[in-house]
């Protein structure tokens, strides 16, 4: 240790307390000094003391974090945001095409052969391939398009429709992807020279296979329907969809109706009052007429009407009533619910009755498929039809309306409501409607249309 001792120089007073004051200025600045000299005296003298490792050993950084260093953020390249992922119509897409509510435009593509008319619009949809296999049936099959072509059943093929010089194909996808998504594609082309498509060819029993469903005779290459009065009355008053279904029936003179319960019947150039309701003895006997002048020349296909010696199937329906005959046939044949049958314990028919929709799908089908109703259920009609309403349908007319849905576009369901998600089985039918629902008789393998009718009428005998 150094020992230092500081001596006072004797003085004045005055000077005394100056030099007093820059003494001890001194003073410290001397102990500062020294105090720092002492300190690395200290430290050089213990650097090669036992304690001197220790000392550099806990004054040295944590080895631990040299050996891994950790990452020094760095800010990511700006990029510019894509603000225009979803795909637009293009600017001159024509309006005349339906476009179906619940899809998304995925993608739009270029020509889609050397034509620079042509385009691909890619959509995607979380609804069912029939949920939009029947939306541009029914917007196709309305406003002036003509349909070319139609997918199968099964969703194979495209829907072509063509109006003036405007062509559209929608390809649907035959199934859901995963995740419960369906694609499918709008082709359209303006000013194209290939507007003049081949006709449909005719679904009679006569083809094996049909590729196609039949159309109404206003197609080309057929009998057009005849014009004057009727078509004025039709335009006006019958929906567009269903005016040339009731056209051909009309023509084949099988919607006769009374102006009076007790009248005789009466054969009309034009359906007098389409959008009436119509009751269910008219529709017992119009099913009954055109089932049998369709399939005029098949004897085996025809409903053979009742005697006067035949028991009333129904209480009020007796021997006397007009349409006694053609309500009791349809009991006897067991094509429409009876006590004959043990399919109903109601043993009215309630002639005079408005005409539901589900009844007239049940008293219809039958006609159709020739075959005992499937087995269905509440479940089971919603999961095809996709009807909000299904648990309102009556248990014996979902059996008709699931086996309806099997018949694909030759589905009665289609061809007189159309595409819709309600299927309102209480709900009234129009004499228009009604006429629809028999303008076609069988399934896709095989059966016969008013048109097939009109066309064998219209062919010298030989």
């Amino acid at each position: 240790m150094l020992n230092i001792i500081f001596t006072p120089r004797p003085g004045n007073s005055q000077g005394s307390a100056k030099t007093s004051k820059t003494s001890k200025t001194n003073i410290r600045a001397t102990v500062k000094t020294w105090l720092v000299i002492s300190l690395l005296i200290s430290v050089t003298a213990c650097a090669n003391s036992p304690n001197s490792k220790a000392l550099q050993e806990s004054l040295a950084a944590d080895p631990k974090l040299t050996e891994t260093p950790l990452p020094v953020p760095v800010a990511p390249p700006a990029t510019a945001v894509d603000t225009n992922t979803t795909a637009k119509l293009p600017a001159d897409f024509p309006t005349e095409i339906p476009l179906y509510p619940n899809a998304q435009l995925i993608e739009v593509d270029g020509p889609a052969d050397s034509s620079p008319k042509n385009v691909r619009l890619r959509w995607e949809t979380t609804d069912p391939v029939n949920s939009v296999q029947n939306f541009y049936s029914t917007k196709f099959g309305s406003s002036n398009w003509e349909i070319v072509s139609r997918p199968t059943a099964e969703g194979q093929g495209s829907l072509v429709a063509t109006q003036d010089k405007l062509r559209v194909t929608v390809s649907l996808s035959p199934a859901q992807k995963v995740g419960g998504s369906t694609e499918f594609a709008i082709d359209y082309s303006k000013d194209s020279p290939e507007i003049a498509a081949t006709p449909q060819p005719d679904n009679s029993e006569s083809t094996a296979s049909p590729t196609a469903s039949p159309t109404p005779s206003n197609s080309a290459g057929t009998t057009p329907a005849p014009k004057s009065d009727k078509v004025s009355q039709l335009d006006t008053e019958i929906p567009q969809q269903l005016r040339q279904y009731v056209a051909d029936l009309t023509a084949l003179e099988v919607l006769k109706v009374r102006t009076t319960e007790n009248a005789n019947l009466e054969t009309n150039s034009a359906l007098p009052k389409p959008n009436k309701i119509i009751t269910r003895r008219e529709y017992a006997r119009w099913l009954v007429a055109a089932n049998n002048q369709i399939y005029t020349s098949r004897q085996g296909k025809q409903i053979r009407l009742a005697v006067d010696s035949s028991e009333p199937a129904f209480s009020d329906v007796s021997k006397t009533d007009p349409d006694f005959s053609v309500i009791e046939g349809l009991a006897e044949a067991g094509v429409i619910p009876s006590s004959l049958s043990a399919d109903t314990k109601d043993v009215k028919f309630r002639p005079d009755a408005p005409l539901t929709r589900e009844t007239m799908i049940l008293w219809k089908v039958p006609l159709d498929t020739r075959q005992i109703l499937p087995t269905a259920n509440i479940e089971g009609v919603k999961e095809k039809w996709g009807f909000q309403d299904a648990s309102k349908i009556d248990s014996q007319a979902s059996r008709a309306i699931l086996a309806d849905f099997n018949n694909g576009d030759l589905a009665n369901i289609r061809r007189v409501f159309g595409f819709t998600t309600l299927f309102q089985p209480k709900k009234s039918v129009t004499r228009a409607e009604a006429a629809a629902s028999l303008w076609y008789f069988g399934t896709q393998d095989g059966g016969l249309s008013a048109k097939d009718a009109l066309q064998a009428k219209s062919q010298p005998t030989q």
